[in-house]
This record gives C-alpha cells, structure tokens and sequence, in this order.
C-alpha cells in the first residue's frame, strides 16, 4: 500500500476549489481528487444532511446507498457522535449498512459548520485496515478547507 502524499493532495484541492462558490461543484471535486490520490478504495464521496437524513451527495465509486439514518451505520453513527470515525473492519461494527460488500473498512469524517453538521466525508476499502491515525488528520484538514469554501 503506497502512502498518499498528503501535502500535495491538499494543495491540489485548495487549487481547485478555493473561490468557487459552487457547494456541489466542490463536493465532486474534492471526492475526484480523493479518489485520483488515495490507493486500495473503493468508494469516495460526500453524504449531506437534508430532512435529518444523510442523502447521497457527489462520489466516485460504485452506485451507494441513497439514504442514511442519523445514529446508524458508520456514516449516521459519525455524525451523532460529531467526530471522526476509523472502522478497521466494518463487519465488526454493530449496525454497518453493507452498501458495497467489498467493503472491508472506512473512514468517515463529520463535516461541522458554525456548529451545524451538515454531512459527512465517506471513504471505504476493500482492505481491512486501510485507514490510520495520518488519514484521519489529513483527510479532516482537506474537510475544513472544503467547509471555508461552500
């Protein structure tokens, strides 16, 4: 598994999406960059708050659930606990939604803005774990850059 090299990645995302004011434009963009960057996922992408749900937002990856429950699954459980989630195998976490079975562990990061949540940061593997310490920084980092610019 190759490392991702964080800095550039970051500097790539805040090139591309600082002054657009084109929330889901910026949400796709920051899951492209992601999904062009990262090795060993399988699946990127944002899920947004809308009617106290989270609903499917831009992603790279195969077709995802449409709708998450707040406090359920990976996601869901993210945002009612408001911080950031590393599941090393999600067959071990009670309540996981299957929505691609090759999915072995995730990473998920709540996106809080002026004390509102408003969705989550979503990235599986098909790799038991895949995400550590280093992604969860980094990828909250990439989280605030894109929160400043929606």
């Amino acid at each position: 598994m190759k490392k991702t090299n964080y800095q550039e990645l970051i500097s790539e995302i805040k090139a591309l999406i600082e002054g657009i004011p084109y929330p889901i434009a910026n949400y796709a963009n920051v899951s492209a960059t992601i999904w062009k960057a990262m090795d060993d996922i399988n699946w990127v992408g944002f899920y947004l708050i809308d009617n106290n749900k989270l609903i499917l937002g831009p992603f790279q990856g195969n077709p995802a659930c449409v709708s998450i429950e707040i406090g359920k699954g990976v996601c869901g459980s993210a945002v009612a606990r408001k911080r950031s989630l590393i599941v090393p195998d999600v067959h071990d976490f009670p309540g996981h939604i299957a929505c691609d079975t090759d999915s072995r562990s995730e990473i998920v990061i709540p996106m809080i803005k002026n004390g509102k949540t408003i969705g989550v940061l979503d990235i599986d593997s098909p790799l038991l774990d895949r995400f550590d310490v280093n992604d969860r920084v980094n990828l909250e980092e990439i989280v605030k850059i894109l929160l400043k610019n929606i």
